[in-house]
């Protein structure tokens, strides 16, 4: 469904003032925009985007969106990737001076919906429980699971545990790690931002065999895109995502809104692309995350 243009000018409600977990029902906004400017034309732009939510995250849903792009003429083309992920990538000719890709969604959170919901079988899932090049263990990394693991925790209580730990062992500052830095170079540095705590809550989740995805979202009241992890923990006949954000060294809650899933950073950029051309280019991002309703 279409976003309604007016929507963006609807008064929105202070969050800090409302407990979103207990509300049967919580409206939420979100508007991000990635502007690149470029010293000179550039040509064959191709462009990826993952800023899209899906249609449904367990107890959220999409209820309309709406994307523009500003700067050029592109072609787009939106789909879901395996993992569910909505993927747009774009397509322009040729850009003379700047390019801008706004978004904008209507999320609803319906409480009693539950959790994401997976099959069985993603216990199992080697793309739960495989280390990649960002996740991939050390020594130091292996001995800390080995204490972590040290008793017979049931797997909720083991994440917990997991999470808490990442949280006291590391530091949140910007600048000192990159996109590309591997789980086992940011906990020997401790420090890092949300997605190095999330790797390296994946290294040890997967060093334990307890099956694990990476999050990339939007935290409330945080300025850019956030990133947690979700644990895939047994229920009966079927299993649960059950979200913990290291980083902050809790379990995500209604003040978190899910975009993307995968292994690790590297599968859900936000934005990602190439062109031809000499012409440096220049990324500029905005975001707002905003409560329009919760009762």
């Amino acid at each position: 469904m279409m976003l309604d243009q007016r929507l963006l000018d609807v008064p929105v409600i202070d969050h800090h003032n409302v407990d979103l977990d207990r509300a049967d029902r919580v409206t939420y906004l979100l508007e991000q925009t990635f502007r690149y400017d470029y010293s000179g034309p550039v040509e064959r732009l191709r462009h990826r985007l993952v800023v899209l939510p899906p249609a449904r995250h367990g107890n959220q849903h999409l209820r309309a969106h709406r994307l523009e792009v500003e700067g050029a003429a592109a072609r787009r083309v939106m789909r879901r990737d395996a993992r569910g992920n909505t993927v747009v990538r774009l397509v322009a000719e040729r850009v003379e001076q700047s390019v801008h890709f706004r978004v904008a969604a209507l999320l609803e959170r319906i409480r009693d919906d539950g959790p994401v919901r997976l099959a069985v079988e993603s216990l199992t899932d080697p793309r739960f429980l495989r280390a990649t090049r960002l996740t991939a263990p050390d020594p130091r990394l292996r001995e800390l699971a080995r204490e972590l693991g040290r008793d017979d925790a049931t797997p909720l209580e083991l994440a917990d545990r997991i999470c808490q730990a990442v949280h006291s062992a590391m530091r949140y500052e910007y600048g000192v790690t990159a996109i590309t830095t591997p789980a086992a170079e940011a906990l020997a540095g401790g420090r890092g931002v949300c997605q190095d705590s999330a790797h390296i809550m994946l290294a040890l989740c997967h060093e334990l065999g307890l099956p694990a995805r990476y999050v990339s979202g939007h935290l409330l009241g945080q300025g850019g895109t956030h990133a947690w992890v979700e644990v895939i923990i047994p229920q009966r006949d079927y299993a649960v995502a059950m979200p913990f954000d290291p980083c902050n060294g809790v379990p995500a809650s209604a003040r978190y809104l899910t975009v993307a899933t995968g292994r690790d950073y590297a599968d859900v950029p936000p934005t990602s692309g190439s062109y031809i051309g000499a012409s440096d280019g220049r990324l500029t991002t905005d975001r707002r995350v905003a409560v329009l309703a919760a009762a």
